[in-house]
């Protein structure tokens, strides 16, 4: 069914949406957003029988205080399942943010961040839910998905079981900015961190006896970059991107204690990324290699080096749908029956739909207005979080290609 005007409680999803940028829940502190969007589903008529918080909480290695939260809408016609998914953390400069109105957007005091990201998300799929219900729109069985953990690297969707999807055939997730610009793929990611275990000595009465990690770790990041491999990558046979974004000494403090000892110990962390998950590999391997050679240079008077430990994993699976896949296809037939004009785009960041893709279901994310994440100036344009409702909307009343 193709929509010509969506039914829009404007008031109603404007007010959703400032009630839950109001509530703190930063990755791993996820429960009381949970527990307000549960409350708010039930009250529009989702029995709690269809509500469901899995265990991926219990899998994380990190402190979470619930699971990914489910909830499923049975369809009125027949068709496809379709998947709405978002996440329910927002990053730390987000907590305490107290926001507010003015003119067309919603803005903090300009002390914290806002949470748009993700608050507009979770604020669409509920505004959905009452949309389809509250006018008895039809449409197929829904999955609805609110994920933990995005922010710190994806992990409630790495911890799903897609035995939980109840078969959905596509997934639209709500995580972006202008509502008709559809991500269709992204980078895969890489994580590495390293030790370097050097020796201490006077730095001013005999630094030739210590080995210092601060010169070993500098050596092999000037290497790094020298070499091409810091920062924007591009070689003949792939490109990506990489970034060293710790550079300390034990439990977060700082790479040594004082400036009359050479430094013995540091610890680096960094990231690679790439459309390719073999050439991300190959960029933490360079910095692996970069940081071996700095340990063979720098050496004390007796020719003794530091020791080298060394760990790189990927984080998350790249992926990149193709422009007349069915997924694609129906976002595209959804946001053009609105009037919208909809480009795909592929991301350099990673997204919840990298896991979705791995996992079997493909997913395209759509925008909702939210703008300057993860800073103070941070901020949502009203105007796009109404089309992105309405584009949901549109995807679940959509007859599926």
């Amino acid at each position: 069914m193709t929509l010509a005007k969506i039914p829009l409680d404007t008031k109603s999803a404007e007010e959703r949406l400032l009630r839950y940028l109001g509530i703190e829940g930063v990755s791993g502190h996820e429960k009381a957003i949970s527990d307000a969007i549960i409350e708010d589903l039930k009250a529009l008529g989702v029995p709690a029988s269809d509500i469901y918080q899995d265990s991926a909480h219990e899998k994380i290695p990190l402190p979470t205080e619930v699971g990914n939260l489910y909830a499923y809408l049975p369809g009125t016609e027949p068709g496809p399942r379709i998947m709405f998914s978002t996440h329910l953390d927002t990053v730390p400069i987000c907590a305490g943010a107290k926001p507010m109105r003015d003119a067309g957007r919603i803005v903090t005091d300009g002390s914290t961040g806002l949470g748009g990201d993700n608050r507009t998300g979770c604020a669409v799929l509920v505004t959905l839910v009452e949309t389809l219900l509250k006018n008895k729109l039809p449409h197929p069985p829904i999955t609805l998905l609110f994920t933990v953990r995005e922010e710190s690297g994806l992990q409630g969707a790495r911890n799903i079981d897609p035995a939980d999807f109840k078969g959905a055939a596509m997934c639209f997730n709500v995580d972006g900015k202008v509502p008709a610009e559809l991500i269709t793929g992204a980078v895969g990611a890489e994580a590495w961190e390293a030790t370097i275990k050097g020796k201490a000595s006077h730095a001013g009465v005999a630094p030739e006896k210590g080995i210092s990690s601060t010169l070993v770790g500098s050596i092999a990041i000037a290497a790094a970059h020298r070499e091409g491999w810091f920062g924007k990558v591009v070689k003949p046979d792939g490109h990506g991107t990489s970034n060293v974004g710790v550079f300390g000494g034990h439990d977060n403090h700082a790479a040594g204690d004082a400036t009359n000892v050479v430094t013995d110990f540091v610890y680096l962390k960094g990231e690679t990324r790439s459309p390719d998950a073999a050439f991300a590999a190959r960029i933490t391997a360079a910095y692996h290699d970069a940081l071996k050679s700095a340990v063979s240079i720098v050496k004390d008077s007796d020719g003794a080096t530091a020791d080298l430990h060394f760990k790189g994993q990927a984080q998350y699976p790249s992926f990149n749908l193709p422009d007349d896949s069915a997924a694609v296809s129906h976002a595209k037939r959804a946001a053009e029956s609105l009037g919208m004009s909809p480009t795909t785009v592929f991301s350099n960041g990673g997204l919840d739909a990298n896991w979705l893709v791995n996992y079997g279901v493909p997913t395209v994310t759509i925008g909702a207005g939210q703008h300057e994440i993860h800073t103070v100036n941070e901020f949502v344009d009203l105007a796009q979080y109404a089309d992105g409702c309405r584009l949901a909307v549109a995807m679940a009343s959509l007859d599926a290609p």
